[in-house]
């Protein structure tokens, strides 16, 4: 079953067994999933940190606006692209 598509209206949240992780020996942040890790560049990294289950994504984007002064555009379609890819390997839930 394919994911449906990651709009700014979704509810992002970590799939079952998923959690964000700090390797403080390398100083790298990453997702450990089950038999799985997702290393997560800076970008991807604050994007996961706004991920709560409760946020949608729509407020992750303007959170990463206000703290960027990028175009809402470009964060946005950055963002839901990130969070498809997640969700398309059943990492992130939306």
């Amino acid at each position: 079953m394919t994911p449906s598509a990651v709009t700014e209206a979704a509810v992002p949240r970590l799939g079952v067994g998923v959690r964000l992780h700090h390797d403080a020996v390398r100083d790298t942040w990453g997702l450990l999933a089950p038999e799985r890790l997702f290393k997560l560049d800076a970008q991807a990294t604050e994007i996961m940190k706004l991920v709560d289950g409760q946020r949608s994504v729509a407020g992750i984007v303007d959170s990463l606006v206000v703290r960027y002064h990028a175009p809402r555009d470009v964060i946005a379609r950055d963002v839901c692209a990130m969070l498809q890819g997640l969700a398309d390997k059943n990492v992130v839930h939306a």
